[in-house]
Order: structure tokens, then C-alpha cells, then sequence
């Protein structure tokens, strides 16, 4: 069923007030977009941060009475509503819809990510190892050059990884976790300050067959362990912020991969790590850069 399109520029309202607004005069969904195509790198723990120019567009039902609705956003909105753009929007299936652009990926060797519903092509070979993931609700389909980084250290580790414990800062999607998981991993442990991540991870658990082997935490340390691998692809503060906890997470001669950090910021949380891990940079993709440690000590 197709549905009606209201678009406008925030400006300077506030973006919870307006959502508010928006579902209270019948709104079915809001959604905030980048309309200056300009990138949110680091917000600060516990900030939701918007673009300096965001475009909102809410759906409504097509059959909703057009005038009522125009009256109840004149009434809250004024004389903004002039700018006020309506449309009709056929109704999709808008997760298979952005998968037409997604397709199986390599990383490293083995690694395979594999939308569902599709199948592995012939290059593949027969040792490839397999992670079915459709997007989801949380960050994390293998696509963003940090994730790929990640996903190709974890290939890099071979036969490191059978029967190891894992923890994934930040999970996300869980696609670290399970990707761990699919190469060999014993256990892996999950942790993120987006509860979304939490159910995110848990389909992504089922539908790869490992969910009885991971487990979700709070994202608070501590977090159990000690573990023999840890990764956090996250962002470069909290990666700072973090590295006393993530060093007492991580066993002696264990390793660790950080990612999340651009080029220049790597030299300041590579000397954050540094007390507790011997680090290096592991690879360098569109400007992001990964890095690899291993735990100080015996």
C-alpha cells in the first residue's frame, strides 16, 4: 500500500519535539537524513548528534484526510509549512530493497558475507567459510571499510582462532562475533550501548547457528574474561577511553584489533595501547585505519 510523504528541512526546531509532534497529528514513521551530505565522526557518549542540515520526511496513511492534516501541521508548524513538500511513496519491502545494491563479499582467505537468499559464487572454492547477514537494525554489514579491516584480521588468524574466546566491543550487528564464531571460535561475548544491538546480534547468532555459543553484556566493564581475543570497532575516543579496560579484558599473549579510528588518529590511540600492548598497523582502507596488538605479559 503506498503511503503519503511529508518532507521538510528541521532548521532550527528541535528533532525529538518535531518527531513528537509529527506522530501526534498521525505520523506512521519519522525519519531524519543528512540533507548536506556531511559526516558524523565522533559524537560524545550519550549525544545523539544531527547534521548541521537535516531533512525530515514523515509517512502517513494514503487514505488519512489531506486537509485535516494540513490544518494540524499548519497549527503546529505556522507558516513553515509552506516549504512543507507532500508526496506519494509507493510502498517496498525496504530491506530487500537496499540488498539489490549487496552482494557476497570477500575478506581475506576464506571469509565469505552472504546476503540471504543468495548464493556463493564459483571463485569461492571449497574451503570458504560463510556468514549469512541481511542488514539489520545496528551498525555493521561488512561494507564500511572498518568493518571490512576487522573481518579481514579475523581471517588472517587461521588456525589462532579455533577454540578461542572472543569479545567484541561495540558488536553492533554482532558480525564480528559470528564471524569469529564461523572461523573457529569457541565463545564470544557481545557488548554495546545501542539496545538494538542486542537483538540485532542474537538473529544474526541464530541465523549463522552459533547462538548458544555467544553471550550478550553490559557494556559497562567489566566484562568477564580474560579472553584470547578482543576487538572493538567503535570510534577513536572511546577506543582511548577504553584501552585500561580492554587491556585487563584481554589475556596475556592475547590479541587485539581497534578499528573506527581515521589515519591521523591512529598514533594517539596506538600510544594509549601502549603500555599494555605491542601494536601495529594492520591495514589503511579509504582513510580508516585498523590496528593490531598483542597482550604484554607472560
Amino acid at each position: 500500500m503506498p503511503h503519503l510523504e511529508v518532507a521538510f528541512p528541521l532548521g532550527d526546531r528541535d528533532a525529538e519535539a518535531t518527531q513528537d509532534l509529527l506522530f501526534a497529528v498521525g505520523a506512521l514513521a519519522v525519519t531524519l537524513s543528512d540533507a548536506a551530505d556531511t559526516p558524523i565522526l565522533e559524537p560524545r557518549p550519550g549525544e545523539t548528534p544531527l547534521w548541521s542540515s537535516v531533512q525530515v520526511a514523515a509517512l502517513f496513511a494514503i487514505d488519512l484526510d489531506r486537509l485535516m492534516l494540513a490544518a494540524d501541521l499548519g497549527e503546529h508548524f505556522g507558516e513553515a509549512t509552506a516549504g512543507f513538500a507532500f508526496r506519494v511513496v509507493e510502498d517496498r519491502v525496504w530491506e530487500r530493497e537496499w540488498l539489490k545494491d549487496f552482494r557476497p563479499m570477500r575478506f581475506g582467505d576464506r571469509l565469505w558475507v552472504v546476503p540471504g537468499g543468495m548464493s556463493l559464487p564459483a571463485e569461492a572454492g571449497p574451503d570458504a567459510i560463510t556468514l549469512a547477514l541481511d542488514p539489520g537494525l545496528a551498525f555493521g554489514t561488512g561494507t564500511h571499510p572498518t568493518t571490512a579491516l576487522c573481518l579481514r584480521y579475523l581471517d588472517s588468524l587461521g588456525a589462532e582462532l579455533l577454540a578461542a574466546r572472543v569479545l567484541d566491543v561495540g558488536c553492533g550487528s554482532g558480525i564480528l562475533a559470528v564471524a569469529a564464531l564461523r572461523l573457529g571460535a569457541t565463545s564470544a561475548v557481545g557488548v554495546d550501548i545501542d539496545p538494538q544491538a542486542e537483538l540485532a546480534t542474537r538473529e544474526n547468532a541464530e541465523r549463522n547457528g552459533v547462538a548458544a555459543q555467544i553471550a550478550l553484556r553490559s557494556a559497562l566493564p567489566p566484562w568477564g574474561g580474560p579472553y584470547d581475543f578482543t576487538l572493538a570497532n567503535i570510534l577513536a575516543a572511546p577506543l582511548v577511553e577504553l584501552a585500561p579496560a580492554i587491556a585487563t579484558a584481554t589475556r596475556p599473549g592475547g590479541g587485539v584489533v581497534l578499528a573506527g579510528l581515521l589515519a591521523p588518529q591512529a598514533p594517539t590511540v596506538m600510544a594509549a595501547y601502549a603500555p599494555h600492548f605491542e601494536m601495529v598497523e594492520f591495514g589503511t582502507v579509504e582513510g580508516w585505519t585498523c590496528l593490531a596488538g598483542r597482550r604484554r605479559g607472560i
